[in-house]
C-alpha cells in the first residue's frame, strides 16, 4: 500500500513535455547570462517538480492561423484600398524570445494570443501600405509581404512570437482606381491586337496577289512554248513536202510566227496591265485599310486612356482638397450639399398654399415669457445669409405658380405670432 502511494506521488511529480509544447517550472530562480529568472524551462523530455516549492504551467507551440484585414487603408498618394491576408504565427521555441512569450502570455488562452498578434500585424500592415502605391501593391505582392514581415519582426520579437508565413490574398479598392489602371492596359493590348490583325490581313492580300501574278506568268509561258513547238512541227512537215508547197508552208509558218510574236507582245502587255490592276485593286486598298484600322484603333484607345487619367486626377484632387480642408472638410462638404436638399424639400410641397404660419411656444420653455419673434427673424436672416434662401419668401410663394383661373387670389402673409398653450391659434385664412 505504501509502495503504491509512493509510486502515485512520484508520477504526480514527474512531468513529460511533448515536442510541441514547453513546460515552465515556477518557484526556483536560475541564472541566464547574468539575468536571474524565477522559473526554469523544459522543452522536450521530462522534468521533476519539487513538492510545495514549484508550480508547472504549459505553453502550446503549435501554429496559429490569423486572418488579416485592412479596410479603406490609405496608400502612398492617398488612395484608399482594402487588403485581406493570412498569417501563420507561433510562440518562439528558443530563448530569449521564449522568455518574452512566457512573461507576456503565461496563463492566457490561445484566443487572447491570436487577438494580440492580429492587432500587431494589422497595425504594421497599415503602416507598410502608407509607403507603397496601389500599382506596387498589385504588381509584386511577395515584395509587399516581405516588407510587412520585416516591419513587424521587431514587434513580434518583443512579444516572443514568430511569423512563419504571411500571404496577401486579395487587394480591392472602392474608388475603382485599380480598375482604371486595368482598363488602360487592356486598351493598349486591344490596340496592339487590332494592329497585328490589320498587318496580317494586308500581308495575306499581298501574298495572294503575288501568287496570282506568278500563275498568270507561268500560263503565258506555257502557251508560248506550245505555240513554238507547233510551229517547229509544221515547219518540219513543210520541208518534207514538195518544193511546190514549201513556199506556201513557209508563208503560213511565217504568218503563225508573226502571230505568236504579236500574241507574245499582247500577253506581255496584259501581264503589265494585270500587275498594275492588282496593285491598284488589291495592294493599295489593303494598305489603306491597314492604315485606317490602325488609326481607328488608336482613336478607340485614346478616350479610354484619357478617361482613366481623368478619373485618377479627379480622385487625387478630391483627396488633396479633403486634406487641405482639415477638420472642417466634413462641414464644408455638408454645407455644399444642404442647399439642393432644402430646395427639394420645398419643391415637394409646392402645390400647398400657405397664407399664415403661427408659431406656438412650448409650455416647458422655462422662462415663462414665450418665444421672442425677433429670434425667428434673426433665424430667417441667418438662413438667408448662409444658404441664400429666404424662408418667408419661400413660404409665401409655395403653390403660387400653379393657381388656376377659378381660384381667387388671396394675399399670402407669414406671421410669427407666439401663442401660449392657453390661447387657441387663429385658423388659416381661406379655410
Amino acid at each position: 500500500m505504501i509502495a503504491a502511494l509512493f509510486l502515485v506521488s512520484i508520477k504526480a511529480l514527474i512531468y513529460i513535455c511533448q515536442p510541441n509544447e514547453v513546460l515552465i517550472f515556477s518557484g526556483k530562480n536560475r541564472n541566464l547570462n547574468g539575468r536571474v529568472l524565477p522559473y526554469r524551462i523544459i522543452k522536450g523530455g521530462r522534468g521533476y517538480r519539487t513538492p510545495f516549492l514549484e508550480r508547472v504551467d504549459q505553453i502550446d507551440l503549435t501554429n496559429m492561423i490569423i486572418d488579416l484585414e485592412a479596410r479603406n487603408a490609405y496608400t502612398k498618394g492617398g488612395i484608399p484600398i482594402s487588403i485581406t491576408g493570412i498569417a501563420n504565427v507561433k510562440i518562439a521555441g528558443h530563448e530569449p524570445m521564449l522568455n518574452n512569450a512566457i512573461e507576456r502570455f503565461l496563463g492566457k488562452g490561445r484566443a487572447e494570443i491570436i487577438a494580440i498578434a492580429k492587432s500587431t500585424l494589422e497595425g504594421s500592415l497599415r503602416g507598410v501600405l502608407a509607403t507603397l502605391t496601389p500599382e506596387e501593391l498589385n504588381e509584386d505582392r511577395n515584395l509587399f509581404a516581405e516588407k510587412l514581415v520585416a516591419e513587424v519582426e521587431q514587434d513580434m520579437t518583443s512579444l516572443g512570437l514568430v511569423v512563419d508565413t504571411l500571404k496577401i490574398q486579395n487587394i480591392t479598392d472602392d474608388v475603382k482606381y485599380l480598375d482604371s489602371i486595368g482598363r488602360t492596359r487592356n486598351a493598349e493590348l486591344l490596340s496592339s491586337a487590332r494592329i497585328a490583325e490589320a498587318i496580317a490581313h494586308a500581308d495575306a492580300d499581298v501574298r495572294s496577289a503575288e501568287n496570282y501574278e506568278r500563275e498568270t506568268m507561268a500560263k503565258i509561258t506555257a502557251e508560248i512554248a506550245m505555240a513554238e513547238a507547233e510551229a517547229a512541227k509544221l515547219l518540219a512537215d513543210a520541208q518534207s513536202r514538195r518544193a511546190a508547197v514549201v513556199a506556201e508552208e513557209q508563208a503560213q509558218v511565217a504568218q503563225m510566227v508573226a502571230k505568236a510574236k504579236a500574241e507574245l507582245m499582247v500577253q506581255t502587255a496584259r501581264i503589265e496591265q494585270v500587275r498594275r490592276q492588282l496593285e491598284a485593286d488589291v495592294i493599295a486598298p489593303a494598305k489603306a485599310e491597314y492604315e485606317a484600322m490602325e488609326q481607328q484603333a488608336r482613336a478607340n484607345v485614346a478616350p479610354i486612356v484619357e478617361d482613366g487619367k481623368a478619373r485618377a486626377d479627379a480622385l487625387r484632387q478630391l483627396s488633396k482638397s479633403w486634406t487641405e480642408a482639415g477638420d472642417k472638410a466634413r462641414e464644408i462638404f455638408i454645407l455644399q450639399k444642404i442647399e439642393p436638399v432644402i430646395q427639394q424639400l420645398t419643391d415637394t410641397i409646392s402645390d400647398t398654399r400657405i397664407e399664415r404660419v403661427t408659431v406656438i411656444d412650448s409650455p416647458n420653455s422655462g422662462s415663462g415669457a414665450g418665444m421672442d419673434p425677433r429670434k425667428l427673424i434673426a433665424l430667417n436672416e441667418q438662413v438667408k445669409e448662409l444658404f441664400g434662401i429666404d424662408l418667408v419668401d419661400k413660404l409665401g410663394n409655395l403653390g403660387g405658380s400653379k393657381k388656376s383661373e377659378s381660384t381667387p387670389a388671396i394675399a399670402t402673409s407669414v406671421n410669427f405670432n407666439p401663442v401660449t398653450p392657453e390661447t387657441t391659434p387663429p385658423p388659416l385664412q381661406g379655410q
